[in-house]
């Protein structure tokens, strides 16, 4: 039986470590392509250790910039996406905040309606509305600004779906302590669901910075300026080029930048995060 036990954690052990390295190594390889120059690149093996040109490419990545960006260095788009996956990110869960506050504390006529009216934008991604919103955004003058950026994408169905599910398993004797108290509504809301919501707020938070930051179309058609290009899309400008071989080394240069902030997000409120999704799930 311990013989069973032992082979089964051995498997166990081994399919996660499968699956460690089926998702470390093209990162592995997008890192030791940044630290080669094209030419090296071009060579057939591919170079599988780091080469020696890591700090010529990533200076000229994050600063100088080159013919393929029309010499634009990608730290203010790195600045880009970090505004607006941190406006999106915060704008959403204060957004989902208040409207799952206002839906199971107080009554008014319909609001089961509302909330399931508010559900069913899920069915709308900005995909499918993406020509109403451009006008919206437009006739707003919100075209090539952080705000056209981050309002079209604040309203989550979800995260307003979680903190109402959560806040309907609060005891209901704690409103009524709060009551005797004398704490009214936004006293109620600020010292009690905020301290209790605030494992759901961490792991939302991870969520929402994560969909902010990988954001493509939406930035893609509202922006016109190479100062409020994203991240996302100054790699996808970087592999488009026309009639010359991408600069490989760079384009992963420019991957693993913009995989260090979502990385260091996560890193630093992993603990949180996964409470989190425990207490959502409960």
């Amino acid at each position: 039986m311990n013989g069973k036990k032992r082979v089964f954690s051995v498997l166990k052990h081994g399919v996660i470590l499968l699956g460690i390295f089926m998702m470390l190594l093209p990162i592995y390889m997008a890192f030791v392509a940044s630290t080669h120059s094209v030419s090296d690149l071009m060579k057939v093996p591919m170079p599988l250790l780091p080469g020696h040109d890591f700090f010529q490419n990533y200076t000229k990545v994050l600063f100088k910039g080159f013919s393929a960006m029309g010499g634009q260095a990608i730290w203010p788009m790195l600045l880009n996406s970090l505004i607006m996956a941190l406006g999106i990110a915060f704008g959403k869960i204060v957004l989902s905040l208040l409207s799952a506050f206002a839906i199971v504390y107080f009554r008014f006529r319909c609001r089961l309606f509302f909330f399931w009216l508010i559900f069913l934008t899920l069915m709308l991604p900005v995909q499918v509305r993406i020509f109403p919103t451009f006008q919206v955004a437009a006739d707003l003058s919100l075209l090539n600004s952080y705000s056209g950026l981050i309002l079209p994408l604040l309203a989550s169905a979800t995260a307003t779906f979680l903190f109402r599910q959560f806040f309907m398993t609060v005891p209901d004797e704690l409103v009524e302590a709060s009551r005797i108290d004398g704490a009214g509504p936004m006293g109620f809301f600020w010292d009690i669901l905020l301290p209790l919501s605030k494992t759901n707020i961490a792991a939302l938070f991870i969520i929402m910075f994560i969909y902010g930051w990988n954001q493509f179309l939406w930035p893609l058609v509202v922006t016109s300026k190479k100062s409020m290009y994203t991240i996302v899309m100054g790699i996808q400008q970087l592999a488009n080029v026309a009639d010359q071989v991408p600069q490989w080394n760079y384009i992963m240069a420019t991957t693993i930048l913009a995989l260090v902030i979502p990385v260091v997000v996560v890193l630093l409120m992993q603990r949180l995060f996964i409470k989190g999704l425990i207490d959502v799930e409960k």
